[in-house]
C-alpha cells in the first residue's frame, strides 16, 4: 500500500511539472534569460583575482535573496562561495558543486563584438541570425540560443537552480533535502586549492550525497546521470640536441636532432592501433557482463562520431566509444619543435618539447601511471632530468630527457547500484518522460574526488546544457530549451516527494 501511494504521490508531482511547462516554466525561463545576461556580463576569467570577487559579490546577493545563508570561504588562492538554506534534522542533505569562473577570451575568435555581453541568435540553414532581446517578449523560442562566455560552462547550471527554488517557492512546494551549495572560482585553474579546502571545511561541508552540475547532457540529448569522471595528471617531456639551433646543411647529419630523438620516444608508447605498450599501464581493469550491459546501454553512435571527428578507424583501446573511457589514457595534447609553415627555417633544432596528459580511472593512481611512463623513457637509454642540462650533463650523456609533471586529479566512481542514483533516474524519468542515459564515467575531468575522499559520499554528475555547446572555446552557448530543462530538473530533485 505504502509504495502504491508513493508512487501516486510521484505521478501527481510529475503531472503538475509537465502541467507548468508552458506556463509558469516559461515565464520562469524569461526570467532566467535576464539574470543569466547580468551574471555573464561580469568577466570571470580564473587568472583575474579582481573578476573573480566581482561574482562573488554577485553571487552574495542572487543567493541571499532567495533566503540562503552565505559566506567565502578562504583557500590559498580564490575564496570558495557557500550557500544553505536553513537545516532540518529530519531531512536528508544534498550538496550541489558548480564553478564560476570561465576560460580566458580571445575576443578576436568570437562571432560578436565582447563575449561578456549575451547575444541571441536563431539557427538557420546558414549559420545563425542574431535577434535583438525584445523579440523574445512575446515568445519563447526554445531552439534559439544564448552566446557568451560561461552561458553553459558553468554560469548557465547556476540561474538554472535559483530559477528553480524561484519556482518552487511560488509553488509553495516544501523542498526534500537540505540544500547546501558549493561554488569554486578556480575549476578552470584545476582548483588546486579544493583538496585542503575540502579538509579545512569539512563540517560545514557535509552531506549525505553530492550532485555535480557541469559538462552536458548525452549527445543524443536525453536526460543524463553520470556516474563518475576521470582523472589527470600531466608530464612535459623535453629533448636536447645542440645547445643552439643550428644551419641544417653544415650539420644536418652530425648533431643529434631532438625532434627524431622525441619522435622515436613517442612512438614507442603506443602500437599501431593506439594501445599504450608500457608494461602495467592498463592492470587492474575488468569489465564483467553487467557493467559492459551498462556501457552498450548508452545510445553512442560510433559511426556519427567518427563522421563528425572525420577519421576513418578508431583506436583499438576498447570495442566502442564507451569501453574505451574505462581505461586511462596517454595523449598528445601539444607538440613543438624548432619553427613550422611559413616561419620554417633549415635547421637542427635545439629541444623538442611534447606536453602530455594522463585521463585516470579510478582503478588507476596517477603518480604511478607517470611512474611507469618515467621508467619506459629509462629504458629507451635516455638520462631523466627535472632541470634543464648543464653543459657537464650534456657531454656525459648520449640522450637526455628533462620531464616535468604535473599534479594529479583523482577520478571517481559512484556504484550504479547506489539508491541516492536510483531515485535520480526515478525523478529525471518521471520528469522528463524519457529513458536516462546513465554514464558509467565519463572522459573529462570535474574536480571532485577531494569530496569524495574526505566527506566518503557518493556523487552523482546531473549535467544541464546541450551538447554542442562550445564550452572553452569561441562562441560558447546556451541552448534556451536547455535553461527549461535545468529548471525542471532541478525542480524535480529538489521538490516534496519521497
Amino acid at each position: 500500500m505504502k509504495r502504491f501511494c508513493n508512487s501516486l504521490v510521484i505521478f501527481i508531482f510529475c503531472i503538475a511539472i509537465q502541467a507548468q511547462d508552458s506556463t509558469a516554466v516559461k515565464s520562469q525561463v524569461a526570467k532566467a534569460i535576464n539574470e543569466l545576461r547580468d551574471f555573464v556580463s561580469l568577466p570571470n576569467d580564473a587568472l583575474d583575482r579582481e573578476a573573480i570577487e566581482d561574482n562573488l559579490i554577485w553571487l552574495k546577493k542572487n543567493f541571499n535573496a532567495r533566503g540562503f545563508n552565505t559566506t567565502e570561504l578562504p583557500t590559498e588562492n580564490h575564496p570558495l562561495f557557500f550557500a544553505a538554506l536553513p537545516m532540518q534534522d529530519n531531512k536528508p542533505t544534498v550538496l550541489f558543486y558548480m564553478h564560476f569562473d570561465g576560460q580566458s577570451v580571445d575576443a578576436s575568435k568570437w562571432a560578436q563584438p565582447n563575449p561578456y555581453q549575451v547575444v541571441l541568435k536563431e539557427p538557420t540553414d546558414n549559420g545563425w541570425q542574431t535577434h535583438p532581446f525584445e523579440e523574445m517578449l512575446e515568445d519563447i523560442n526554445y531552439n534559439w540560443r544564448l552566446f557568451g562566455r560561461s552561458t553553459s560552462d558553468d554560469k548557465g547550471p547556476i540561474i538554472m537552480f535559483l530559477n528553480a527554488i524561484d519556482l518552487l517557492n511560488k509553488d509553495g512546494r516544501e523542498l526534500q533535502y537540505n540544500v547546501k551549495v558549493i561554488l569554486d572560482g578556480e575549476e578552470e585553474r584545476s582548483s588546486k586549492p579544493l583538496p585542503t579546502a575540502v579538509k579545512q571545511y569539512r563540517e560545514l561541508l557535509e552531506a549525505d550525497f553530492l550532485i555535480i552540475n557541469d559538462g552536458p547532457v548525452h549527445a543524443s540529448e536525453k536526460p543524463t546521470l553520470v556516474y563518475g569522471c576521470r582523472g589527470i595528471t600531466t608530464l612535459g617531456i623535453t629533448t636536447y640536441g645542440p645547445i643552439k639551433p643550428q644551419h641544417s646543411g653544415h650539420y644536418g647529419n652530425y648533431a643529434p636532432n631532438p625532434g627524431f630523438q622525441l619522435a622515436q620516444l613517442l612512438a614507442s608508447m603506443k602500437d599501431n592501433e593506439g594501445r599504450v605498450t608500457i608494461k602495467g599501464y592498463y592492470d587492474g581493469i575488468s569489465l564483467d557482463e553487467g557493467t559492459q550491459a551498462i556501457l552498450r546501454s548508452v545510445p553512442d553512435n560510433n559511426a556519427k562520431i567518427a563522421e563528425r571527428l572525420q577519421f576513418k578507424t578508431a583506436e583499438k583501446v576498447g570495442g566502442f566509444y564507451q569501453e574505451s573511457l574505462q581505461f586511462p589514457s596517454l595523449n598528445i595534447r601539444g607538440l613543438g619543435s624548432g619553427w613550422i609553415g611559413d616561419q620554417a627555417r633549415t635547421i637542427v633544432p635545439a629541444t623538442a618539447t611534447a606536453e602530455l596528459d594522463l585521463r585516470l580511472v579510478p582503478e588507476s593512481d596517477g603518480n604511478k601511471l607517470k611512474t611507469l611512463v618515467k621508467s619506459h623513457i629509462a629504458k629507451q637509454g635516455f638520462t631523466i632530468l627535472d632541470t634543464v642540462p648543464t653543459k657537464e650533463q650534456r657531454l656525459e650523456n648520449n640522450k637526455i630527457v628533462t620531464i616535468k609533471e604535473g599534479n594529479v586529479t583523482d577520478a571517481f566512481r559512484t556504484d550504479l547500484n547506489n539508491p541516492f542514483g536510483k531515485k535520480l533516474v526515478q525523478i529525471l524519468e518521471e520528469t522528463f518522460k524519457e529513458e536516462v542515459v546513465q554514464i558509467r564515467i565519463m572522459g573529462g575531468t570535474v574536480p571532485i574526488a577531494p569530496f569524495i575522499n574526505e566527506l566518503q559520499v557518493p556523487a552523482f554528475i546531473v549535467p544541464m546544457v546541450n551538447p554542442d555547446n562550445n564550452q572553452h572555446s569561441p562562441n560558447e552557448n546556451l541552448k534556451i530549451g536547455q535553461l527549461a530543462y535545468g529548471i525542471r530538473a532541478f525542480y524535480g530533485i529538489l521538490g516534496s516527494f519521497n
